[in-house]
């Protein structure tokens, strides 16, 4: 959203999110298209000397992330571009993208995640988060847990950085269904804002809306005054998010979303009940062995039917056969389908969506991980095959 909202102000912006669905080139975006694969070897080509003098000298290899945050940079600063938007990898602290220093800092809703790496509670993760703070910024943050919040304030204060916080300085004022998303009223720091039509499902998304808006405010006019309304609302109509709440396929309906953690599939299953009306969900679910299974499979089970519980590609993915029984403790084994097969449980979960007889309300929802969810749109999005040549007619004569 910061990134289509700067665009639109006539910036030429740069925007570096992880992981990708379907391929690497989507996590280095530029004018709002993926990085081209020429753009990507030419900044390798760039960098792999300097890579091998670091890892020489420090006697490590760099992770795939570090690589990738400095290829993103350098293809940014070829480029180049007026802004660049940089979201952090795992974490703020120790993350390879907290060399950026940046005028605006913005921490979203702090839940449980890479607890073996960030801390087995809010405050600790928040710790963490905090870290991306630095002096003169504006900090954004959005709702959070009191004591998450305290946390972030504090580290705020300790570093000399401006905190605005949504409910209090910024924040959703009203918020609409409307066809293909919702209609919101935000107040950011400059004035109040009506009329925004953003093109996603979920209450989570508004609120989301409201803190890109601020950041935006921050960093085009230190949030002194309203940013001009019809570019604001280009900016939100113009916003596209792949795998978020995303339709696929109709008749049935097929949606996927990247939920990999409770939290996250807390806000898509309200978001489901909020923006369709299916009559039979079916979900296809596959969950990465660092991930809370449990979590996820619970916070699904009031809007799912029937589960196909499959697998991904990705070598951390718990196989089927093993999540398959913690599936059925949750939701009975009558509404349990195990298949490690993601195109058998793609075409499973459709079967049994259209069983129940009432084809306009059903549906299929593919969830659980980023990795299952970028697969399944390459299987869904394929384009058609053209068409095969007619063959010319025999001859009579040999």
């Amino acid at each position: 959203m910061i990134d289509s909202l700067l665009a639109a102000f006539g910036l030429r912006t740069g925007c570096f999110t992880s992981p990708h669905l379907q391929t690497v080139r989507e996590r280095i975006v530029i004018d709002g298209e993926p990085i081209s694969e020429e753009k990507l070897l030419a900044a390798w080509d760039d960098i792999a000397p300097m890579l091998s003098v670091v890892e020489a000298d420090g006697g490590r290899s760099l992770t795939f992330f570090e690589v990738l945050t400095v290829l993103g940079i350098v293809a940014f600063a070829d480029a180049p571009v007026a802004v660049a938007t940089i979201e952090v990898g795992l974490g703020g602290t120790w993350d390879a993208t907290n060399v950026v220093q940046g005028p605006v800092g913005v921490v979203m809703p702090v839940d449980l995640d890479h607890v073996d790496w960030l801390g087995h509670d809010l405050v600790s993760i928040a710790g963490e988060k905090a870290g991306i703070l630095k002096p003169d910024m504006l900090a954004v943050i959005a709702q959070q847990d009191a004591d998450v919040a305290q946390v972030l304030l504090n580290k705020a204060a300790e570093v000399g950085a401006t905190a605005v916080r949504e409910g209090f300085e910024f924040g959703v004022l009203e918020r609409r269904l409307a066809v293909g998303g919702q209609q919101l009223t935000l107040r950011g720091l400059g004035g109040e804002y009506e009329e925004i039509y953003l093109p996603l499902h979920g209450s989570h998304q508004a609120h989301n809306a409201s803190c890109a808006l601020v950041a935006v405010e921050g960093f085009l006019g230190g949030g002194k005054g309203a940013l001009d309304i019809d570019i604001v609302r280009e900016g939100f109509a113009n916003v596209v998010v792949p795998g978020r709440l995303e339709v696929v396929r109709r008749t049935p309906t097929v949606v996927v979303d990247v939920a990999h953690n409770p939290a996250g599939a807390t806000a898509l299953a309200g978001a489901l009940a909020d923006a369709f009306a299916f009559s039979t969900l079916v979900g296809v679910v596959a969950v990465l062995d660092d991930k809370d299974a449990r979590g996820i499979l619970e916070a699904l089970d009031p809007v799912l039917s029937a589960v196909v519980i499959t697998q991904s590609g990705s070598p951390r993915c718990i196989p089927a056969e093993e999540l398959g029984p913690l599936a059925e403790e949750i939701y009975g084994s009558d509404r349990v389908v195990v298949t490690a097969s993601l195109p058998d449980a793609l075409d499973q979960a459709i079967s049994l969506s259209e069983s129940e007889g009432d084809l306009a309300g059903a549906g299929v929802l593919v969830t659980g991980s980023v990795t299952l969810v970028g697969e399944a749109r390459t299987l869904l999005t394929r384009p058609p095959k053209p068409p095969r040549p007619p063959k010319p007619p025999r001859s009579p004569h040999p």
